[in-house]
């Protein structure tokens, strides 16, 4: 992917210290001490252009959100989205921060159990079998994934393509995660107002293209509390 973007991009970045992060490494470990809380960190992997990530922290400030994308074009249309997001909700961005890192080396970004929850949205599916390695749901990446998440883990996964989602549903499996809220067409009965959605999904919900969906529950207490509501879910059967 090649992206023409504006001369002085650099330097309209760099003067956004507030939202954009340009030297992530600087804070692996430290994140919460950026965000000057200990909420919860969420993290998009992917951002693109940050209709996501923007609207999601708008609409949850008790929570960090952090969008992450290698190319300075997209983070720079990112901190637009997340201004205008802003200015819609009538919030600031202080829950938000933009950071321009290459996705191979996540492990050098985060540290062990630092983040909450993890988002790929329309992730290159990578067709060729020579290049499954690059796919973000590649065992070689959801071992990085589990070891920066933490005992809430989670792994929020969508893609228009059922290759991507076929191969993936066999990653996490080979790996022996725990799916749920396995989806194959998510917008089939309406759009979910429940879910905010991206530019590339708002483009295939409106041509009628099915959206491939599902979660993988990493974290022990994550997993503990999944286990408890299906149990609770099987007595209330059980009663009716």
């Amino acid at each position: 992917m090649r992206l023409r973007g504006r001369k002085g991009i650099i330097e309209a970045l760099e003067a956004q210290p507030e939202l954009v992060v340009l030297e992530a490494e600087r804070y692996r470990g430290r994140w919460s001490e950026l965000f000057g809380n200990d909420r919860p960190i969420h993290v998009e992997l992917g951002m693109g252009k940050g209709r996501f990530i923007s609207q999601l922290s708008a609409l949850n400030p008790q929570i960090n959100y952090i969008g992450v994308d290698m190319y300075d074009e997209l983070v720079r249309r990112a901190s637009e989205k997340a201004k205008l997001s802003r200015e819609e909700h009538d919030g600031d961005l202080s829950n938000l921060r933009l950071a321009r890192y290459n996705i191979e080396a996540i492990e050098r970004m985060f540290a062990k159990d630092e983040i909450e929850r993890i988002y790929l949205n329309f992730s290159d599916p990578w067709p060729k079998k020579k290049h499954a390695r690059r796919r973000l749901t590649h065992a070689n990446f959801v071992n990085k994934y589990l070891e920066i998440l933490n005992s809430r883990g989670q792994i929020h996964f969508k893609t228009d393509s059922q290759s991507l989602f076929e191969f993936s549903l066999n990653s996490f499996a080979d790996l022996g995660l725990r799916m749920r809220h396995i989806s194959l067409n998510l917008h089939a009965e309406g759009a979910r107002t429940d879910l905010v959605m991206t530019e590339y999904e708002t483009k295939f919900f409106e041509r009628g293209e099915p959206i491939h969906r599902l979660e993988v529950v990493v974290g022990e207490e994550a997993l503990a509390e999944h286990l408890k509501a299906l149990k609770s879910s099987d007595e209330d059967k059980e009663q009716e």
